[in-house]
Parts: structure tokens; sequence; C-alpha cells
């Protein structure tokens, strides 16, 4: 298995304070096909903030994830709530892999990956 990848957001060098908040809030929202939050499985790739303006990249764990639009949606908003900015979304050019979630749920027996 590849090295564990975390994400490493723009927000947490530019405005620190916000990261908890942001974590917090993120790990409310789930992938309803897979269970686990977006934290948890590393679909937050990057928060900016930056003149008043937020913006948030992502990836989802499959290319065609039948709830990719509302998890963006939903992704979106709750960045908005929390930093009270207006924020943007995109849908990074990356793909997903195990690398990208919590250590400790690779090492489980969740199913996904053998």
């Amino acid at each position: 298995m590849t090295d564990y990848q975390p994400a490493q957001w723009q927000i947490d060098q530019t405005h620190p304070h916000h990261h908890q908040d942001l974590v917090e809030g993120l790990s409310g929202l789930v992938d309803q096909e897979i269970g686990y939050s977006f934290i948890e499985l590393g679909l937050i790739r990057d928060i900016k903030l930056d003149d008043g303006k937020a913006h948030v990249t992502m990836v989802l764990t499959t290319p065609f994830c039948p709830y990719g639009p509302e998890m963006l949606s939903e992704a979106r908003a709750m960045v908005e709530k929390i930093l009270e900015v207006p924020t943007t979304i995109e849908l990074s050019s990356e793909y997903w892999n195990p690398a990208m979630m919590d250590p400790e749920l690779r090492d489980s027996d969740w199913g996904l990956f053998p």
C-alpha cells in the first residue's frame, strides 16, 4: 500500500485557526455508499481562503460516483457556513486512492480493499 498522503490545505498556512472547525464540520459529511466521512476518506484535498473567498478542491472515491454532485454541494455549503465567505468547489483531476484515507481505516477490515 502506498504511504499515507494527507491533504495539505493552504488555509492551514494562511489561517490556521480555522483548521479544527473545518475538520469537525467536514467530518459530519459522510459518503453515503461507503459510510465514512469526507475527512476520514481524505476527499477534501485543499481549502484556500483568499480575498474574502474560499476555494475547495475535492476528489471522489470513484470518477462516476452517483452521489458526487450532492457531495460536492455539501462540502461547499459546509465550508461556506464555517468560514462565512462565498465558497467555490472544484473536482480535482487526481484520482482517489486508499493512501489518501485515514491510516487506521486502511488497516481495518472495512471491505473495500483487501
